[in-house]
């Protein structure tokens, strides 16, 4: 199974990188990125949390394929995950767009080793492979919909080994407060599949921002459904302040 997954994401990634070049006179390059600092790190299946505040570093670089490494740290200082994204547009017109993705990932947790005279924390890596699917759908000028889902498999054996995760997504891009202040509203419902147990939820972000300004503060909220997966609270909320920067140029 781990040979088939790694075949899989590598050679997609071959394909990809090639396809890439094909394009390269086409599209402008952009690098990019994010610095978020969190309330409560949430990861990106909104149910999972690290539990306490965190510090988050988000870059992207690329054309039609990107390369989209995410840093994630509790601001004591400790890791907590690591991942390193390669992105595709598999479509992309005016009223849809299609991505695919795939990443290795590395997740960190902190575990006590009495094996010695002493006890010690000790920080412990754990290894995943993941892929997911986005295809969108604008319905307007600053309005979109569409469906997410993302696999991910765990390659230690003591670990969750299959995760599915699908969800609805409705997009509000940019609501307008005033003349410089606007608002995103992002809503969506979603199943959850880890290791043959299952629930569904709902989740939302709301974010305020102005025109031309790095800065935006923005706060998500996580509500069980229905679960029988033993993780994840019934509730979840953060409140986030996030630097923003985007630079587009011409490669040679």
């Amino acid at each position: 199974m781990k040979k088939a997954l790694l075949f899989l994401v590598f050679s997609s990634l071959t394909y990809i990188s090639y396809s890439q070049k094909t394009d390269s006179t086409r599209t402008p390059a952009h690098f990019g990125g994010a610095v978020t600092v969190t309330t409560k790190g949430i990861s990106i299946i909104p149910n999972l949390t690290l539990g306490k505040p965190a510090a988050i570093f988000d870059m992207s670089a690329g054309r039609k394929l990107s390369f989209e490494p995410q840093f994630r740290f509790a601001l004591e200082g400790k890791p907590w995950s690591f991942l390193f994204w390669f992105r595709y547009e598999l479509v992309n017109k005016k009223k849809f767009l299609f991505k695919i993705g795939a990443h290795p990932a590395i997740a960190f947790r902190t575990i006590t080793d009495s094996t010695g005279v002493e006890s010690q924390e000790l920080i412990r890596a754990t290894r995943y492979l993941a892929g997911e699917l986005a295809p969108t759908y604008f319905l307007g000028k600053n309005i979109s919909t569409g469906f997410y889902y993302l696999y991910s498999h765990g390659i230690e054996k003591d670990i969750t080994q299959h995760t599915h995760y699908l969800a609805y997504r409705i997009n509000f891009l940019n609501i307008k407060l005033t003349d410089k202040v606007f608002m995103r509203f992002n809503p969506s419902v979603y199943y959850l599949n880890m290791d043959k147990k299952d629930g569904f939820y709902f989740n939302s972000t709301l974010t305020l921002a102005m025109r031309n300004f790095p800065l935006s503060v923005s706060s998500l909220i996580n509500k069980t459904i229905q679960t029988d997966i033993p993780i994840g609270d019934d509730f979840l909320w953060n409140v986030s302040l996030i630097y923003t920067f985007n630079k587009k140029y011409a490669a040679l």
